[in-house]
């Protein structure tokens, strides 16, 4: 004690100021490394999770197809010959792809098939009535990606797409401390994420 007053307190030791240190430090590489990753996956998981959704539903539509309808008014009136009215209608309407089967049906209509197309005629309108399938804007490719029915070398960026939402996932335990942080919200958290998968088995009976 100098001149009465209080006591200086001790300096810290240097090796727990530099554990204060680091602890600080490894925290701050944790987020930056966390925000990074997430930045990169962004679009591997706009892919993955809209692709999930449409095949979800697969029993309710078509997740890589949609029927699109066209009408279209003949000008001549068809030949009852069944191979010059197919030749007529595919003339009128521009198509060159070769049919896999014409023919005039029960119903009084004439009806040409391809593989992913129909066309029906009404003889009395006209009017040539084409269905055709055509694939859905985005969903088609992200589905053909999320079934890895590319080439192998999609199975490397799919394996690793999966190893760093692992390090999302296991990185996001530790990102804060304290009643925020594993010992208090999120291990409430945490156990409810657990949860859903394990009741949802128990009470389904499983697989």
């Amino acid at each position: 004690m100098a001149n009465g007053g209080p006591a200086a307190p001790a300096p810290r030791p240097l090796w727990r100021r530099a554990g204060v240190h680091l602890r600080k430090r490894w925290r701050a590489w944790l987020r930056a490394i966390h925000r990074d990753v997430g930045y990169l996956l962004v679009g591997l998981t706009f892919v993955y999770a809209l692709s999930g959704l449409a095949i979800n539903h697969i029993g309710e539509w078509d997740p890589n197809f949609k029927m699109v309808v066209e009408t279209h008014q003949l000008e001549r009136p068809l030949p009852e010959d069944e191979v010059a009215a197919g030749e007529q209608v595919l003339a009128e309407l521009g198509i060159e792809e070769e049919p896999r089967d014409a023919y005039w049906e029960t119903d009084g209509t004439y009806q040409i098939y391809f593989d992913a197309r129909t066309i029906v005629v009404d003889p009395k309108t006209l009017i040539a009535r084409d269905a055709a399938e055509k694939p859905r804007f985005f969903l088609r490719v992200a589905n053909w990606l999320h079934y890895n029915r590319g080439k192998e070398a999609w199975t490397y960026v799919a394996d690793g797409y999966a190893l760093l939402l692992l390090y999302l996932a296991t990185s996001g335990l530790f990102m804060l401390k304290g009643r925020k942080g594993l010992i208090g919200r999120g291990a409430v958290l945490v156990a409810l994420g657990v949860a859903v998968p394990v009741l949802y088995v128990h009470f389904s009976g499983g697989p």
